[in-house]
């Protein structure tokens, strides 16, 4: 099975203020989200493409309940700074309405979702990102939603996860053969993204308060 990045998430602090650098850079933010019954919420930020959401533990009872636990998410928020990935790269099938998974992985049903859909969470550590395959989700529902940003900025060209663990899981294989991203080793967590192929010659580092390094 073919797949492509749909969007890919970053456990930020309560609220993610950290959203705020990328709102100076440019970048238009779209509309917020809560997972109930999950313990989450999020900011996003749309491209035509793909998606960068910044999640946080919003209610960790939740997070921690039996209908969550197996997701590992209430850890790898709350252990982001002492080993977890704090990362989360999620697929979506090339070809639209291609069922089932792509890589070996547990159906998960969140109450957010109608019964009829689940999330395929890949069988992984955390210390590699959390891998999710949304087998529902198409390229068109992301065209259709894009409004273009301040700065100009269009597509996700790209992803480079430098990473202390050896990614090891099925589901790390079948992403890195499809291009959803590379990966180097490195001596902590950090995401590179590359956006519109790095046309504007230019680099936001949004150290310390995001592992991450956007490309422009």
């Amino acid at each position: 099975m073919a797949i492509e990045l749909d969007h890919v998430f970053v456990c930020a602090a309560r609220g993610a203020p950290e959203a705020e650098l990328l709102v100076r850079a440019g970048f238009l933010e779209g509309s917020p989200n809560v997972h109930p019954g999950q313990g989450t919420a999020n900011r996003r930020f749309p491209f035509r493409n793909a998606m960068l959401e910044l999640l946080w533990v919003s209610d960790s009872a939740e997070a921690r309940s039996e209908a969550t636990r197996e997701t590992g998410l209430w850890e790898r928020w709350s252990t982001r700074a002492n080993g977890a990935s704090p990362f989360g790269i999620c697929t979506r099938p090339t070809m639209p309405g291609t069922a089932g998974a792509p890589f070996s992985a547990w159906e998960y049903r969140p109450a957010y979702l109608p019964p009829e859909l689940c999330l395929y969470i890949g069988k992984a550590p955390l210390e590699e990102p959390m891998w999710v395959h949304l087998a529902f989700v198409d390229r068109q529902h992301r065209e259709q939603h894009f409004v273009r940003h301040p700065n100009g900025a269009t597509d996700i060209s790209g992803l480079r996860l430098l990473t202390p663990a050896s990614l090891q899981s099925d589901a790390a294989r079948v992403a890195l053969q499809n291009g959803v991203l590379t990966a180097a080793a490195c001596d902590q967590h950090l995401l590179e993204i590359e956006i519109d192929r790095r046309r504007r010659n230019q680099t936001l580092d949004l150290r310390p308060a995001l592992p991450v390094v956007v490309q422009l």
